[in-house]
């Protein structure tokens, strides 16, 4: 299968390669099927749809940030980025983390219920 994405072009895959999550993503529930990428010269990873190449989320793993970020039954957390040109405005979403499992190929979001997570953590500073 094949799909042309705007960061990284046509990209080829195989079925096995495929990170379903049951409910969507939130404001995105129709969409169900995702690509995990990740490129050797990035510290990004992205999660592309399938059914609408144009729908894409940059993450960043957030046991980087926070060790003892909750994580849930074999998946890992991942914070969805806002990209900015100016790397001091580009921020992390700890509220809503993207959880998935590489190895099941399955994924779901889950709102953390605290005010410890902000949905806007600057990931870089001066």
């Amino acid at each position: 299968m094949k799909i042309t994405t705007q960061q990284f072009g046509e990209i080829e895959f195989t079925e096995d390669k495929v990170i379903s999550f049951e409910s969507g993503l939130l404001g995105f529930e129709d969409f169900k099927k995702y690509l995990f990428i990740k490129t050797d010269d990035s510290v990004f990873y992205w999660l592309t749809s399938i059914e609408n190449p144009g729908i894409a989320f940059p993450l960043f793993g957030v046991r980087v940030l926070d060790e003892k970020f909750p994580q849930t039954d074999e998946h890992e957390a991942f914070g969805i980025v806002i990209l900015n040109p100016d790397p001091l405005k580009i921020t992390v979403n700890l509220k809503a983390p993207v959880y998935i499992n590489q190895e099941a190929k399955t994924g779901f979001q889950k709102i953390i219920d605290t005010d410890v997570y902000p949905v806007y953590y600057n990931l870089f500073v001066e």
